[in-house]
């Protein structure tokens, strides 16, 4: 390839000859796109993804830079319940960003939305002096049904966690101490979105929510839309071995970017969610509870009060890169 500059056009139509031709009454290459009526109602989310914020591109391809900007937005989606439907995406690169970089971006994001069945529908390039991927996405939620919020917990409703956790802080860890492979950098840098259980989960679940910014602070967002407390088991948390020798139970509680979904589950329901739940392959685990009391207090199942570590905080402390190594 050329190694001069390729104009704003040529950008747009090599990244989108890595996805499908979307199938919608006006797609890309227009003002707007034009999307037919859902039946369902729709979720929309927007996320960004910043070099030297959520990535550097000397540890990551340009694959999981796609691949991570799809899947943060994703992972939204499936905390609601929600089905993906179509997304739009703007891009801003440097100017002699190499067009072989671009066409990995394409691939990884373009790989992970045909996993999910979701399309792209547009978006924008511009110029900029570092990478940052915005994407906005919609999903949709089967007719009738509601969405799954933070706000709908109630006391003696039980928590569950998808997965384990830690996993992407240690990964990003490792990456900041010179290692470039492993199953947690894995986890950093190519997040899996909990789709499947989010739509699962809309059938049982009350509350819920997905952790990017860690269980200690997320499960205070969730406390706090609910007006509840929590009670933690923390014994009872699904840590990887590597995570619970090295980062231990305080740094996976403050550990964000693992993308797994906090849910809060009636009593009444906790057992046939657990069955669906094994049906479906989906792993699940049950951490504590919700509890009358002050909004966001949190405590183990002593009664003793806890004090949770910061999560991540965009304004407070640096960005991620920065601030998860210390």
């Amino acid at each position: 390839m050329s190694k001069k500059p390729a104009g704003e056009f040529t950008l747009i139509d090599l990244f989108l000859s890595q996805f499908p031709r979307a199938r919608v009454p006006v797609g890309p290459g227009d003002d707007c796109a034009v999307l037919s009526p859902s039946r369902g109602a729709q979720c929309i989310t927007t996320d960004a993804v910043v070099e030297d914020v959520h990535f550097k591109r000397a540890w990551y391809s340009p694959e999981d830079i796609g691949h991570k900007a799809l899947a943060v937005n994703l992972s939204d989606l499936a905390s609601m319940g929600a089905v993906p439907r179509w997304f739009v995406c703007a891009l801003a690169l440097p100017r002699d960003y190499p067009r072989r970089e671009l066409l990995g971006l394409a691939r990884g994001m373009s790989a992970l939305a045909r996993t999910h069945g979701i399309t792209l529908v547009g978006g924008n390039f511009t110029s900029a002096r570092e990478v940052s991927v915005t994407i906005t996405a919609a999903g949709e939620l089967s007719p009738g049904s509601a969405p799954l919020t933070r706000a709908g917990g109630r006391p003696g409703d039980v928590l569950y966690v998808s997965g384990t956790l830690g996993d992407a802080r240690l990964g990003l860890q490792q990456l900041l101490a010179g290692q470039r492979r492993s199953a947690a950098i894995l986890r950093q840098k190519r997040p899996v979105p909990k789709v499947e259980l989010g739509r699962l989960a809309a059938r049982y679940a009350s509350a819920g929510l997905d952790l990017s910014d860690g269980l200690a602070q997320d499960l205070g967002h969730l406390c706090a839309a609910s007006r509840v407390g929590a009670e933690l088991e923390l014994e009872r948390l699904p840590l990887s071995r590597a995570v619970r020798a090295t980062l231990g139970t305080e740094g996976a509680l403050a550990g964000g970017e693992d993308y797994e979904l906090l849910l809060a589950v009636p009593p009444a329901r906790t057992s046939a969610f657990e069955r669906a739940c094994l049906r479906g392959e989906e792993p699940v685990t049950r951490i504590g509870r919700l509890t009358p009391g002050a909004p966001g207090h949190v405590r183990d199942a002593a009664g003793r009060s806890l004090r949770l570590p910061a999560g991540f905080d965009h304004f407070r402390g640096g960005g991620r890169i920065d601030r998860s190594g210390r």
